[in-house]
């Protein structure tokens, strides 16, 4: 099938409240529609993943973080944009926007301007941010190929968008816009 139809199943699929498993930078990820809170619980319940821990969102370009950024200084928007599109996930103050699935147990939201090109065109696609969450279950390594989604989702996912993986070893590096601290080296 070609890119453009791949790329379009994988749009109606988030759009109808699916969940989307496609290639980003360093491994398989997991996506849905943030607003759609039947499907961020339906990836919470298929990576088996604690609701407290939140969900990290990804986009194509910033301005699709837009609605979550209204609260930055002009400073803190500068180094969001000194580092994006990029492998940093930053944790953004969260504002009345963002549900409690996705925060967590968190006063933030992770947020991720991606570089790679399948999860940029999905989000470029779908319009604005989706989840992202690595394709697997909690406590298992994250899947670096297609086999390892379908064997430890057991085909309980709506897509797989074909692609090949950016090439990266390790997941985003995570910090804390506010205070710099790194929750996760990269």
């Amino acid at each position: 099938m070609p890119y453009s139809l791949n790329l379009q199943a994988a749009v109606d699929t988030l759009r109808s409240g699916g969940v989307v498993a496609y290639p980003t930078e360093a491994v398989w990820g997991l996506g849905c529609d943030p607003l759609n809170e039947a499907a961020v619980e339906r990836v919470l319940r298929l990576k088996q993943r604690d609701s407290s821990k939140g969900l990290i969102l990804i986009a194509a370009c910033i301005q699709q973080f837009e609605p979550y950024l209204d609260e930055l200084t002009a400073q803190q928007r500068q180094e969001l944009e000194r580092h994006w599109p990029g492998p940093y996930t930053y944790i953004v103050p969260a504002n009345n926007r963002v549900t409690r699935l996705i925060k967590g147990e968190h006063s933030g939201v992770a947020l991720r301007v991606s570089a790679h090109k399948p999860a940029v065109d999905l989000c470029k696609a779908f319009g604005g941010p989706i989840v992202s969450s690595s394709a697997n279950l909690a406590g298992l390594p994250a899947a670096k190929w297609p086999w390892q989604v379908h064997k430890q989702l057991a085909n309980q996912l709506d897509y797989l968008l074909p692609g090949q993986l950016g090439g990266g070893n390790k997941p985003s590096q995570i910090r804390d816009l506010i205070s710099g601290k790194i929750l996760r080296n990269g």
